[in-house]
């Protein structure tokens, strides 16, 4: 779905307000359309009564009765009572019930709520219609205007104003649209005592072509340095090639440059996976919990969504792929990064970056990852004495910050899960095996034991160091 929002210029004060009065009555007729769904009315009913009782012609009633129908399915789904909703917003009809607020501050709390309660229009797409019958985009030597159905045969022109020089591509677009006769829904809102106007266009993929057949390119995007690490597989998850692709442009610059240069990045990364003949993974789009443990807690987890717009770029790379016919997979990012660390860098002697890039495309294609039996018999060996010890030395070299405080957090939580597992006869620590255990449980301490004794200068981002461990079992070394 391509979303393109502009702003509306009347050619005089008449024709924007008779545009208003269509937008009041159509937000009373959704609303009344609710409540009748409510009380159990159907469709064909309620289109027939609405379209004297509002003086709206078939479409516009149409169109009502199926935003009232999804408001009331959306309210259902998510578990609220479909009679408490209030219409305008619930957070801003809160404030107005509020004594405190009055005078102008009052004036504008209202202002707000009337203008999204009844400032409002949905005119949805018709493919028989060439387009958009009730509110169609028309190209004029002028400007671009878009040409709105007040009454019987009744219409008024509003220019189609951008308003700056960046919103330039988007004027062409909407002109591509009017010639081309595909469908696309307007929905118009008030805000601020300006009419805007959002097109939709519902685009068209072709056939996806390209799949995991055969392999998979995946990609891991870190805010530090600001840089794309992928890791190109088989179709077995065997690790056939690797890279970095640099992204300097989007640490800095206008919210423009660095939008050009999101798309530029995701070009790149959609070419490889084209070339290559291999589907795309990526970590989900949906990442809500910015607490959550995992790769993307805290502090890495903001700087992702705000130092490059990392759920943007992601976003792009999905939509190239799917205009070039290749599959793209989503999967669960947690700990990607962790295990990516102490599994894969050291195996194969590459950046901690693209071991979770591989980790990434291991998931996408369904691998399980199988912990090395010389880190469970690490772990099964380490006492939660040993963790207390290097607590205290992580707690000098905090003073002297050489480490930083969330390293004694991570063994705090380390010391507990050990604790926790104190009780259990003859503790065997493997993961998915009978205990309480977890994998990620596993992961975590494992970090924590043979990572953060290492001095950040000695580890950066190679961990080489741990091959020793990986591969022979010298755990007892020093």
């Amino acid at each position: 779905m391509i979303v393109i929002q502009a702003k509306f210029i009347f050619l005089n004060q008449e024709d924007k307000q008779i545009v208003l009065n269509l937008m009041r009555r159509w937000s009373s007729c959704m609303r009344f359309a609710y409540k009748r769904l409510l009380e159990g009315y159907d469709r064909k009913t309620l289109k027939r009564d609405l379209q004297g009782m509002f003086d709206l012609n078939s479409r516009y009633v149409d169109d009502a009765i199926m935003k009232a129908k999804s408001t009331l399915e959306s309210a259902r789904e998510l578990g609220r009572s479909p009679r408490k909703v209030i219409f305008g917003g619930r957070d801003l009809f809160g404030k107005l019930q509020k004594r405190h607020i009055n005078g102008k501050e009052y004036q504008k709390l209202k202002t707000k709520w009337q203008e999204k309660r009844k400032g409002n229009l949905y005119s949805r797409g018709d493919k028989s219609k060439k387009g958009n019958l009730n509110t169609r985009i028309e190209v004029k030597e002028n400007g671009t205007f878009l040409r709105i159905n007040v009454g019987e045969r009744k219409y008024v022109y509003a220019r189609i104003e951008a308003g700056y020089k960046k919103n330039k591509s988007r004027g062409e677009l909407l002109q591509e649209i009017a010639e081309s006769n595909i469908p696309y829904s307007v929905e118009l809102k008030l805000k601020n005592g300006n009419i805007y106007a959002y097109f939709a266009i519902e685009e068209e993929y072709p056939e996806i072509k390209i799949t995991k057949e055969k392999g998979v390119i995946a990609i891991d995007l870190n805010a530090y340095p600001d840089n794309i690490s992928w890791a190109e597989t088989d179709e077995k998850g065997n690790l056939i090639s690797y890279g970095n692709i640099p992204m300097p442009e989007l640490a800095s610059g206008s919210k423009d440059k660095r939008e050009y240069f999101r798309w530029q990045y995701a070009h790149e990364i959609v070419k490889i996976a084209k070339e290559k003949g291999k589907a795309i993974v990526i970590e989900g789009l949906e990442i809500k919990d910015k607490g959550k443990r995992g790769d993307f807690s805290g502090r890495k987890s903001r700087r992702i969504r705000h130092s490059f717009s990392y759920k943007s770029l992601l976003s792009k790379i999905k939509t190239l792929a799917k205009r070039e016919g290749i599959e793209v997979i989503e999967v669960n990012p947690s700990y990607t990064s962790i295990i990516g660390m102490l599994k894969y860098a050291p195996q194969y002697m590459i950046t901690k970056d693209i071991a979770a890039a591989y980790v990434i495309a291991r998931r996408g294609l369904g691998k399980e990852e199988k912990i090395p039996d010389n880190y469970i018999k690490f772990l099964n060996a380490l006492t939660v004495d040993e963790l207390e010890e290097l607590k205290e030395h992580v707690k000098k070299t905090v003073r002297n910050k050489q480490l930083k405080k969330k390293h004694l957090k991570e063994i705090n939580k380390a010391i507990e899960i050990l604790q926790s597992l104190e009780s259990e006869p003859g503790r065997v620590l493997k993961p998915l095996d009978g205990t309480s255990f977890s994998a990620y449980d596993f992961w975590r301490v494992l970090k924590v034991a043979v990572v953060t004794p290492l001095s950040p200068e000695k580890v950066k981002r190679d961990f080489s160091v741990l091959k020793e461990l990986l591969i022979q079992g010298k755990w007892r070394d020093p």
